[in-house]
């Protein structure tokens, strides 16, 4: 079970000790309540976490290991997602990587338990799986950052992204093949993503891809040409996302997603409910009367 924004955990007021044969049933005194405020943004080590003007920065910050995927990191990084997915003051997430030299370079896999049995490790890679399946689910639109390399699971992850801004001098690419293994953990994000062919060279040859050359194709947004650019462009795009409607945003973009698998009749037929509600929504009829008004409309979610 989970809590929303704002919710808090605590004890039961009281506990009941199973009564001796013959004795009245004594209360046990409850221990002092452990309050946690939800809304307060989780402790972490690997990632940073920031929220200004309704955008949340979220770092993979161990730049000088190349930001790796390691157990740790996953774990921050979706304690840093599932806060921002219920703090209302977020509006957009702008997902990163710290320095200059690479977004992500993928799994750490020293940072698994070498020892442990494969069934075990099996499971552990399960962390992949939640991971994207917050991402898909978040309910707000998220811009990957893409401040350098992007490879293996670090281009899963990027592309996972709703949509990609990036540094000219950044490469993507799925390098598994050369040592022997297959980018299994990240097929599937990928095959949503690139042309099939695109993609199966990249995963049969295992070369590395300009940020230009993806923008080609049409999967990376905008390239810049430095870093101080690359925060002026990402920046500019959280913006003006977060000047949306929040509560459009999330049904569009949850429709989105849910649609691409179904069959083509049960998805039209899911796309007229999603847009009946959208319809239904203040801020839609809001936007409408700040059309007609020739005023910015004036959005809160609703």
């Amino acid at each position: 079970m989970g809590a929303g924004p704002g919710r808090r955990w605590g004890a039961p007021a009281a506990a009941v000790r199973g009564p001796r044969r013959g004795a009245p049933i004594e209360p046990i005194e409850p221990a002092p309540l452990a309050l946690v405020d939800v809304s307060q943004p989780p402790a972490l080590e690997n990632v940073l976490l920031g929220v200004r003007e309704r955008v949340a920065t979220v770092t993979l910050n161990r730049p000088e290991q190349r930001n790796p995927l390691s157990a740790g990191m996953l774990g921050d990084l979706h304690a840093a997602l599932a806060w921002c997915r219920y703090e209302p003051d977020v509006r957009v997430v702008v997902l990163t990587g710290a320095g200059d030299r690479a977004f992500c370079a993928g799994a750490d896999l020293g940072s698994f338990d070498a020892d442990a049995p494969e069934l075990r490790r099996h499971h552990d890679r399960h962390r992949f799986v939640d991971l994207f399946l917050l991402l898909q689910d978040l309910g707000k639109p998220v811009v990957g950052r893409i401040n350098g390399h992007a490879l293996a699971g670090g281009f899963g992850l990027a592309c996972a992204c709703d949509l990609l801004v990036a540094v000219e001098s950044a490469t993507f690419g799925t390098p598994e093949i050369n040592v022997g293994v297959w980018p299994a953990m990240i097929q599937a994000v990928l095959a949503r993503n690139l042309p099939r062919k695109v993609l199966l060279e990249m995963e049969l040859l295992g070369e590395r891809w300009t940020a230009a050359r993806l923008h080609e194709i049409g999967l990376v947004n905008r390239v810049a040409a430095t870093l101080d650019e690359l925060d002026a462009v990402a920046a500019e795009l959280a913006g003006r996302l977060a000047a949306k409607s929040p509560a459009v945003l999330r049904i569009g973009r949850d429709s989105f997603y849910r649609q691409q698998d179904m069959e083509f009749r049960a998805a039209l037929e899911y796309l007229q409910a999603q847009l009946t509600l959208v319809t239904l929504s203040e801020d839609a009829k809001e936007g409408v009367s700040a059309f007609f008004q020739k005023r910015q409309p004036e959005f809160r979610g609703r």
